[in-house]
C-alpha cells in the first residue's frame, strides 16, 4: 500500500520530466555502451570481470548497476520513459522500506510514514531519480536498506543484498558498520531488560567484510586509472579539509530547507577560518557529534541513524580528493540518517520534554500546530521537486541550472566559452575556456567535436589549451601498451588534437585487431584516418611541387 501510494505520487511530481533525454554520464553508461547494448555471454562477463576495461570505461566498479541498465537496454532501448519510470519504482520501494526501518527503531506508524514522506518527497532527490544513470543510487539504496532489513533473521538473504548493493554503488558500504550498531544496541537493550538474546549472527557479518575488502580493492583500481587521476578541486590540504565544514553546513541546509539544489556543485573554497559558512559548519559538527555521543552511550538507536549520516557523508566530504566533491545526489544516502535521528530525537527527548512543561490542553494545540506546518513543509518539498525534475530534462538544462548557480564554475565557463566564441569574441573565450581548465575542465574531445569552437581553431591560446589537455590525456592512457577499444579511442583522439594522424591510426589498427566490444567502429575510424592521411599526404606533395616550380 505505502510502495504504491508512493509510485502514483512520484509519476505526477516527476511528470515534467518521464520524457527527458539521456543526459551527461547516461552517454558512457547506457547510450554508447556497446557492454550494455549486446546482452551477450561474452558482455556480462566483461561488465562482472574486475579486470576488465569496462570499470575504468565507466569510472567505477559497478557490475549490478551495468547489469540493470543491460537489461533496461533489451526492454527499452533508446526510449526514455521506461528508465524514468524504473527509476521512481525503486525510489517508492526505498521509502516504503524506510518505514520497516524506522518502525524497527521504535517509531511509531504515523511519524516512521512521515520520515519516510520526508524521503520520499525532498527535492535533492530529484537528480538520483531523474537521472537516468543515476539508477545506481537507487538501486543500490533498496539492495541497502534490505539487507539491514533481513539480518540477522536472514542473514545469506542479507549477505546476498549487500554484495549485489555495493557492486551497484560504492556508498552502500555505509550498510556494514549500521548493521553492527544496530546489533549492538539491540543485544544490549535486551540484556538490560533481562530478556533472553537472539543472536545476531555476527559470523555471517564476516561475509560482509570479505565483500568490503574485495570491493575495496577492485574499485580503488578502477577508480585510480579514471577519475582517480583527475585533479581535487582544492589541492591545499587546509583550504580542502577547512571546506569540509563548509560542504556539511551546505548539505545540512539543503536537508532541511529543500533549497540550495544545483547541478554540478562547485562551492567557492575556504581560505581563512573565519569564514562563516566553516565556522556554521563546525558548530553543527560539534553538536551532532555531541547528540551521537550521549546517544550511544546509553544504547540508544537514535545514534545509530546519526552515525548512519556521518558514514554516508564521509567519502563525499572532501578527505578523499574528489575532483567534485558537492552534488545533489550524494544526499540520497544521508538523508535517511538524518531523518532517522531527527525523529527519533523528537519522539524520545523533546516530546517526553513537552509533556513537562505544558499541560495537555497547550501540548494538544502546539502538535496540532507542529503537524500543520510539517504538512505544509512537505507540500513545499513537493513543490519543489515538481519544479526541479525539468533541469534534468536536456543537457542544455544541466548546464543553465549550474551556470545560474555558479556564474564562476567550470560549467559556466565552458558555456560563455561557446556563446563568446559564437560571437567572434576569440580571445575571451579561450579565457573562458583556461578557466574552466583551472576548474577541472579536461575534455579534449569537446574541444576537437564542438562546432561552437569552429572559431577558435587557428588561435594560438586554444591551440596551447588544446594541446595541453591532449597531452594530458596521452601521457596518462600511453602507459597501457594494450589499451582497450575505449581507451585507445581516446588516445587517438588526444593524437588527433596534436595532430598526429600516423600516431591515431597506429593505435586504432593496434586495438581493431584485439577483440572488444566496438571492434567495427574502431576499423571504420582507421579508414577515416587513412583516407585524412592520404589527402594531407597529396596536398603536401602538391605544395612541394608548386614550391619546385617556383624555384624553377
Amino acid at each position: 500500500m505505502s510502495w504504491g501510494a508512493f509510485v502514483l505520487l512520484g509519476l505526477v511530481l516527476y511528470s515534467p520530466v518521464l520524457d527527458g533525454a539521456f543526459i551527461s554520464d547516461d552517454s558512457h553508461y547506457v547510450l554508447k555502451n556497446q557492454y550494455v547494448h549486446d546482452f551477450t555471454l561474452d558482455n556480462l562477463v566483461a561488465i562482472w570481470d574486475p579486470t576488465s576495461e569496462v570499470a575504468v570505461l565507466v569510472e567505477n566498479y559497478a557490475p549490478v548497476h551495468l547489469t540493470l541498465h543491460s537489461l533496461e537496454w533489451q526492454m527499452f532501448g533508446s526510449e526514455v520513459t521506461g528508465y524514468h519510470v524504473v527509476n521512481l519504482v525503486l525510489h517508492a520501494w526505498a521509502a516504503a522500506l524506510l518505514i520497516l526501518l524506522y518502525r524497527r527503531s521504535g517509531l511509531g506508524p504515523w511519524v516512521a510514514w512521515a520520515g519516510a514522506a520526508w524521503f520520499f518527497l525532498h527535492p535533492g532527490n530529484v537528480e538520483s531519480v531523474a537521472w537516468i544513470s543515476q539508477l545506481k543510487s537507487s538501486a543500490a539504496l533498496v539492495l541497502s536498506l534490505l539487507a539491514i532489513l533481513a539480518h540477522p533473521a536472514r542473514p545469506l538473504m542479507a549477505l546476498i543484498g549487500f554484495t549485489l548493493a555495493l557492486f551497484a554503488k560504492p556508498f552502500s558500504a555505509f550498510a556494514l558498520p549500521v548493521v553492527v550498531l544496530f546489533g549492538w544496541c539491540r543485544g544490549r537493550r535486551v540484556r538490560e531488560a533481562g530478556e533472553k538474546e537472539i543472536s545476531f549472527r555476527w559470523e555471517w557479518l564476516a561475509g560482509w567484510i570479505f565483500v568490503v575488502m574485495f570491493f575495496a580493492w577492485v574499485e580503488s583500481a578502477a577508480f585510480g586509472q579514471s577519475a582517480g587521476l583527475s585533479p581535487p578541486l582544492y589541492a591545499e590540504l587546509d583550504v580542502r579539509y577547512m571546506t569540509i565544514f563548509s560542504v556539511f553546513i551546505r548539505y545540512a541546509w539543503m536537508s532541511l530547507s529543500g533549497t540550495g539544489l544545483s547541478t554540478f556543485h562547485e562551492p567557492p573554497p575556504v581560505v581563512n577560518p573565519w569564514d562563516p559558512f566553516f565556522l556554521a559548519g563546525l558548530v553543527l559538527m560539534m553538536l551532532l557529534g555531541w547528540r551521537t555521543v550521549v546517544t550511544l552511550r546509553r544504547g540508544s538507536e537514535e545514534s545509530v541513524w546519526w552515525l548512519w549520516a556521518a558514514i554516508a557523508f564521509a567519502p563525499l566530504s572532501g578527505v578523499l580528493p574528489l575532483p567534485y566533491p558537492m552534488a545533489d545526489r550524494y544526499l540520497y544516502f544521508v538523508l535517511p540518517g538524518l531523518i532517522g535521528g531527527s525523529c527519533l530525537a523528537w519522539q524520545d527527548t523533546v516530546n517526553p520534554w513537552l509533556a513537562e512543561v505544558l499541560d495537555p490542553e497547550r501540548r494538544d494545540r502546539l502538535r496540532q500546530g507542529l503537524v500543520g506546518a510539517f504538512i505544509l513543509w512537505l507540500l513545499w518539498f513537493s513543490w519543489q521537486t515538481y519544479e526541479q525534475a525539468p533541469v534534468y530534462r536536456s543537457a542544455e538544462a544541466l548546464m543553465a541550472e549550474a551556470e545560474r548557480n555558479y556564474p564562476e564554475g567550470a560549467a559556466s565557463q565552458i558555456r560563455r566559452a561557446g556563446r563568446e566564441a559564437a560571437l567572434g569574441n576569440v580571445a575571451v573565450a579561450v579565457e573562458h575556456l583556461r578557466a574552466a581548465r583551472a576548474r577541472g575542465y579536461n575534455r579534449v574531445d569537446h574541444l576537437i567535436g564542438d562546432q561552437r569552437y569552429d572559431s577558435l581553431r587557428s588561435d594560438p591560446g586554444f591551440i596551447a589549451l588544446r594541446d595541453e589537455m591532449a597531452d594530458d590525456w596521452i601521457i596518462r592512457l600511453e602507459l597501457d601498451p594494450d589499451p582497450s577499444h575505449y581507451k585507445a579511442r581516446a588516445l587517438a583522439q588526444a593524437y588527433v588534437a596534436k595532430g598526429d594522424l600516423r600516431g591515431a591510426l597506429e593505435v586504432i589498427e593496434g586495438a581493431a585487431a584485439r577483440p572488444g566490444p566496438i571492434g567495427d567502429g574502431l576499423r571504420s575510424d582507421a579508414e577515416q584516418l587513412r583516407s585524412q592521411i592520404a589527402f594531407e599526404d597529396r596536398l603536401e606533395a602538391e605544395r612541394k611541387r608548386l614550391r619546385a616550380r617556383r624555384s624553377d
